[in-house]
């Protein structure tokens, strides 16, 4: 079971040493720089092509790893499908957890556009404290953080 990290910035000029810094950790990393909206990242390919069952992919925001929402829910389903953990330093997700899946989802979603994003948080928190006993605070801190 490896961790595994992936660094990218947009340009040439960039540096990638913040990243590598929180990634230091990890027993192998992956770094690129391209543009985001680049379809061609030949070291995201190889990245989860490398990964096996149980092992944890770590990035440190979840805009370094997607283009797009619709490109985040497909490496996430790539991810899933080799059993592979995800792991966000900067937005504090972890998709080995139910909370961490469900957390991962609900960003995706409010990514997506909702019309009343804040209005949405506060039903979804409501229902994970209900339902699950998540503190409602903690996940609205979480949920800002994440979308900051």
């Amino acid at each position: 079971m490896a961790i595994v990290g992936y660094a990218r910035v947009s340009s040439v000029g960039q540096s990638l040493d913040v990243q590598l810094d929180k990634l230091r950790h990890c027993d192998k990393t992956y770094q690129e720089k391209q543009s985001g909206t680049n379809q061609k990242r030949p070291k995201l390919q190889a990245c989860l092509e490398y990964v096996r069952e149980g092992d944890t992919l770590v990035v440190t925001r979840l805009d370094r790893l997607a283009r797009s929402t619709l490109h985040l829910c497909q490496i996430a389903e790539i991810l899933r499908e080799k059993q592979v953990n995800l792991q966000v330093l900067d937005q504090n997700i972890e998709t080995l957890d139910a909370t961490g899946r469900l957390l991962f989802n609900m960003l995706g979603a409010i990514a997506q556009g909702e019309e009343k994003p804040l209005e949405f948080i506060g039903v979804a928190a409501q229902i994970l404290r209900e339902k699950l006993g998540i503190d409602l605070e903690q996940l609205e801190q979480q949920l800002r953080l994440a979308m900051s």
